[in-house]
């Protein structure tokens, strides 16, 4: 009978662990972005995605790609001529994705969203993807949505002192060298020190790649995916009282991109060359934000940042006999160099009217430069807006939040009210309806307005008289906790969308012929589609299952009404982490299906006008970690990634992108596999 006792009371003890560990992680899911102030996940009257620093370890990443690539809903493309990547959210293109650092929006030299590459995956507390329109709160290009990196701040569990380090070596593909050349390495030191209200941390990383190429490729020379080295360097300091809290951030980027391009024989002297080129970017970040809490009814928070970015192209000719470098000097674009910065200041005002209802006013101000060889003198975009919201609570069950925003612009016409409206109803205990209407729109870049590229390959001028992107958006979500126990809580999450689109800006060809384009406005535009995510949670287990099925407009379906007006893609995507505490070790599995995506161009056959139906394959994509606590402070790492060895998919699409055409497109390098080995001390 005492054995008996005793088993009982083993299996309650166990039991009530589990259930204040699920309550310990429900609470820590805590989300801040386009909040009035931190709350809870379930509460926030926004859909919100949430990756955590533990998902980021486990996927054993070196960038934010690497951990956004199994995501529902998001694609990135490859640019195998500039060695950059782009990201695309539910349907749309990373010009429309905002993309903020603590809530200050990166800046990038044009559409491409090559910021989210140049930020330190080691100093990363959690990523938050809002999806749809969130103009009213941040302005220009958040039509798609909002992918807000938070980073650490102090020392966690109210330590004073913590040293990371890491070390990860990783294959490309077949392809290895030590620390250096063929794969990929990246190395961190990080320090961070808190102590009677004060904090202050410094971190250096290192990213190389040695590039990639294809076994079979005849330039020995030639790599598909270019070499490139990274250091990323960040200070910061701060002071934290009950009621007051101020810090300053430095973040630095050092990039270097090395494009080999084909071999040729020098007529001259009958001597094999090649040419290289050097795309070099250089970013400071100067970030500080402040928060004050005047009174129990009022607060205060505000935040400035400057931004100094440039990226240089250096071309040089190479002799392969005698080494000889010199610089290459036969094209305009071999030697230039592109400068912008970008300043912002934001402040809002948090009133708690009362329990009930809660009002925010703001200010936001974006002044925007840049300059350089290929932009037609010093241009400028100065932004100025004024934005209100509230949170009403009529009761517990139901919480609205409208919105609108004041804006004004010193090159377009902005829209003179941007309005938007987001309601939360807690139907039951166990069902949560998520409704949302949203005007967006999206400034034009200063590239696309401005910018000039002339060389062998490219003839691109930018358009001054380009109008802003507007959108009108709906969503709405049903979220379920389908099953809740003490050791177990499963949701399932039904969502769907459907955007309009006016003045879409994208690239036009001028001239077929010679390959001339500018960017133009298109008339409308379109996507819609749906989600179903499931996600099963318990102290040894967390898995997740979603599908997509998203719609892209057809504009050809205007003049031909036998073609569908929305192109379907379906995506599918499964991770599972199991936690083997008797080991000390976890294991990992992501999984994403990419369906294939169609596009009709029109094409002249036989002198008549035709639309042609082109394709991208569908492909799949599965990484696999294992992590083992070694001892105290050490833990190491092993695993996987592209376990099914994808290196590019057939594409018969031709678009209006200067560098996509028809042909195979590059997603990866194959099958690699990674090491590391991760230090953590706090005391």
């Amino acid at each position: 009978m005492k054995a008996l006792i005793r088993i009982l009371l083993i299996i309650a003890a166990a039991d009530a662990l589990a259930q204040d560990s699920l309550k310990t992680l429900e609470l820590k899911e805590v989300v801040v972005t386009g909040q009035f102030e931190p709350q809870s996940l379930r509460k926030s009257v926004y859909q919100v995605r949430t990756i955590s620093s533990e998902i980021i370890r486990q996927r054993a990443a070196v960038n934010v790609q690497t951990v956004l690539n199994t995501e529902l809903g998001i694609r990135f493309s490859n640019d195998p001529t500039l060695g950059t990547s782009d990201i695309a959210l539910m349907g749309m293109s990373g010009q429309n994705v905002k993309i903020l650092l603590d809530g200050v929006p990166l800046l990038d030299r044009g559409a491409t969203r090559e910021s989210l590459n140049q930020i330190d995956i080691n100093t990363i507390e959690r990523i938050e993807i809002v999806e749809g329109p969130m103009s009213v709160v941040y302005g220009a290009d958040a039509l798609a949505g909002v992918i807000n990196i938070i980073t650490r701040k102090g020392v966690a569990d109210d330590r004073n002192l913590s040293v990371d380090a890491r070390v990860q070596e990783e294959t490309a593909g077949e392809e290895y060298d030590a620390f250096s050349k063929k794969g990929i390495h990246n190395e961190n030191v990080n320090v961070a020190w808190q102590g009677n209200g004060w904090s202050a941390a410094a971190s250096v990383t290192r990213n190389n790649s040695g590039g990639w190429k294809e076994s079979r490729a005849t330039d020995q020379a030639v790599r598909e995916w270019h070499p490139k080295d990274q250091w990323l360097g960040m200070g910061t300091v701060g002071y934290n009282t009950d009621r007051f809290k101020i810090w300053y951030r430095l973040n630095y980027l050092n990039e270097n991109i090395l494009s080999n391009e084909n071999t040729y024989v020098d007529i001259r002297t009958n001597a094999l060359m090649a040419i290289d080129r050097e795309f070099i970017t250089n970013r400071y970040t100067h970030q500080a934000q402040a928060e004050w809490q005047l009174t129990n009814r009022w607060d205060l928070t505000a935040q400035a940042s400057y931004q100094d970015y440039s990226r240089r192209t250096q071309a040089t000719t190479v002799n392969m006999e005698t080494g000889d470098r010199r610089l290459y000097l036969n094209d305009a674009a071999a030697q230039d160099e592109a400068r912008f910065d970008s300043k912002t200041f934001r402040a809002t005002a948090l009133h708690r009217l009362s329990s009930t209802v809660s009002i925010q006013p703001g200010i936001d101000v974006n002044l925007n430069k840049g300059f350089g060889d290929r932009i037609d003198g010093t241009r400028t975009i100065n932004d100025y807006a004024l934005f209100a919201s509230a949170e009403v609570s009529p009761s517990k069950a139901v919480n609205v939040r409208p919105g609108l925003r004041f804006t004004y612009n010193s090159v377009y016409d902005a829209p003179p009210v941007i309005p938007s409206v987001n309601a939360k109803f807690a139907l039951n205990n166990k069902l949560d309806l998520r409704l949302a209407y949203a005007y967006g729109f999206r400034a034009p870049a200063l590239r696309e307005l401005y910018f000039s590229y002339h060389d062998a390959n490219h003839d691109i001028d930018g358009n001054p008289d380009l109008k802003a992107e507007h959108s009108n958006s709906f969503t709405g979500s049903l979220a379920w906790q389908t099953y809740t126990s003490s050791a177990w809580r499963m949701t399932t999450t039904f969502g769907g969308f459907c955007n309009f689109f006016e003045n879409m800006i994208t690239l036009g060809t001028t001239d077929a012929a010679n390959n001339r384009y500018t960017y133009v406005n298109v008339y409308k535009n379109r996507t819609a589609g749906g989600t179903l995510n499931n996600s099963i949670r318990s102290k040894q287990v967390q898995a997740s299952a979603g599908f997509a099925y998203i719609g892209v407009y057809n504009d050809l379906s205007e003049e031909d009404r036998s073609l569908p007006s929305l192109l379907w893609t379906p995506e599918v995507n499964a991770t599972v982490t199991w936690h083997l505490d008797a080991l000390g070790a976890s294991v990992s599995a992501f999984y994403k299906f990419n369906g294939s995506r169609s596009s009709y161009t029109a094409t002249t056959v036989n002198g008549e006008q035709v639309a042609a139906l082109g394709k991208i394959e569908s492909y799949h994509w599965a990484d696999l970690t294992i992590t083992k606590k070694l001892m105290k402070y050490l833990d190491l790492g092993v695993g996987a990634k592209n376990l099914f060895d994808v290196v590019q998919v057939n594409s018969t699409v031709t678009t209006g992108d200067a560098h996509t055409t028809g042909g195979p497109l590059p997603v990866g390098y194959g099958r690699s596999y990674f090491m590391s080995l991760n230090f953590h001390l706090t005391q």
